[in-house]
């Protein structure tokens, strides 16, 4: 059967772009589209599509409310496609995935450069990985950010099999379903959290300023793009900016460093770990999340094997499992964990209370 997709995007030619991309491959069929947000809700609702492709700005209501009324109605999967890079318009695309969205891609070029053909094939990618998800209707927003909630037993007692020798950093590795992740881990984190965190998420390019202004204003953390040269300091979560690898350095600072892509990406989260690994004796704890494809799975392996507290996201929670099932199956993680029990682990694992 093949996937049915539903457009919604106010532009007749970004409509008929974004379809004739589907209708390259036989496992896709348009089964609709909507010229506003209001008829996009209606068309879900009643075509029951396997996945939304959602335009942000529209004129009557934008892609964070449609997406939030869709699944209210009925919940589906959602992936938001976006042409806008203001920050704080992609800021306010990103408020979609705590509406419910899977996903936020750029909306690909035409053409057919090699450029552009590889952004159209990682809309295809995005689309498949996300319409056999299981969605389930979000919870009402908390005002205030959740403290770190109780640890289950289970991950108590495996944690008092790791050692954690004196970390000095936290990083986090990311691709496609990771940024509702990285926002549900900072949310749960006291502010108290000892370490700086490093961030590599892989992202459409152009979202990655938007990406950090909606985690500050929503997590109440101090979010920003890593420059080259700095020294993380505690409370600072630093993304890695958009096509270039970010690496740690033996004086304990962040290089950022121009190179070939990665397991197809650039920034890699395989650059990261490993840097960490040859550079500060490993003084660190590992995370990998939700995200297509293996980068970082060998690389967590490597540093579980160096004494190194890893930690992967487990299948049930994870949009895509790729990269985090890569790692477990290699042995890579101390701890497979559903999303909302990662900072409660880490807090554990740094004898924090909580």
């Amino acid at each position: 059967m093949p996937i049915r997709v539903l457009i919604v995007d106010d532009s007749p030619l970004a409509v008929r772009h974004i379809a004739s991309i589907f209708s390259r491959e036989p496992d896709f069929l348009v089964v609709g589209s909507a010229a506003s947000g209001l008829e996009g809700v209606g068309q879900a609702v009643k075509l029951k599509p396997d996945v939304v492709c959602m335009d942000i700005n529209m004129p009557d209501i934008n892609g964070f409310e449609a997406t939030r009324q869709i699944m209210e109605r009925q919940p589906m999967p959602v992936v938001i496609v976006s042409a806008t890079y203001e920050p704080r318009q992609v800021s306010m695309a990103f408020r979609a995935l705590e509406a419910g969205a899977l996903a936020i891609i750029e909306k690909p070029p035409a053409g057919l450069a090699s450029d552009s053909l590889a952004r159209q094939q990682a809309m295809r990618d995005t689309v498949r990985a996300t319409a056999a998800r299981r969605v389930v209707r979000p919870r009402p927003p908390v005002s205030v950010p959740e403290p770190p909630m109780q640890t289950a037993a289970a991950t108590v007692k495996s944690l008092s099999t790791v050692r954690v020798k004196n970390p000095e950093f936290l990083l986090v590795g990311a691709s496609t379903g990771g940024p509702q992740v990285i926002h549900t881990i900072l949310s749960r984190l006291p502010k108290t959290f000892p370490l700086p965190v490093l961030v590599v998420q892989h992202m459409s390019e152009g979202f990655t300023a938007g990406f950090g202004q909606w985690l500050s204003q929503s997590t109440g953390w101090n979010v920003k793009i890593a420059q080259d040269g700095e020294a993380p300091q505690r409370g600072v979560v630093y993304l890695a900016p958009e096509k270039i690898h970010m690496e740690l350095t033996a004086d304990k600072r962040i290089r950022l460093v121009l190179g070939p892509r990665e397991h197809g990406v650039c920034p890699a989260v395989s650059r990261l770990y490993r840097s960490a690994l040859e550079n500060v004796n490993a003084q660190i704890v590992a995370v990998l999340l939700s995200g297509m494809g293996r980068d970082g799975a060998a690389e967590l392996k490597t540093l579980r094997d160096a004494g190194v507290l890893t930690i992967a996201q487990d299948a049930a929670t994870s949009v895509v499992h790729g990269m985090p099932g890569a790692a477990i199956r290699l042995g890579g993680a101390c701890l497979e964990l559903p999303d909302k029990e990662i900072a409660a682990a880490l807090c554990k694992a740094l004898r924090m209370p909580g």
